[in-house]
């Protein structure tokens, strides 16, 4: 179900700010999201898992206050991180 450590480097080097970045909201929202596409494929087929789906909860709800703490401060990031990411369809 998480994501694997060559998976993360890979969101980290495509997600960055600056060349030492290793945890930006841009990188919390890119994992994140990942953890929260795996585990939507796993709730498809686990229909009764109830601990994971408040694990997903609790997810969607801290990308959510990320998403927001980068609208508020960095608009232009903001957009360009939904568009790559395909949120907000």
């Amino acid at each position: 179900m998480a994501i694997t450590q060559e998976r993360k480097n890979e969101l980290i080097n495509e997600f960055k700010v600056h060349d030492t970045d290793t945890g930006s909201a841009d990188i919390q929202i890119a994992i994140l999201t990942e953890d929260i596409n795996n585990l939507n494929e796993h709730l498809r087929t686990h229909k009764k898992d109830h601990h994971s789906r408040r694990g997903l909860f609790k997810m969607v709800g801290r990308r959510r206050n990320l998403l927001k703490y980068l609208r508020e401060n960095d608009v232009q990031r903001y957009r360009e991180l939904i568009a790559k990411l395909g949120l907000r369809r």
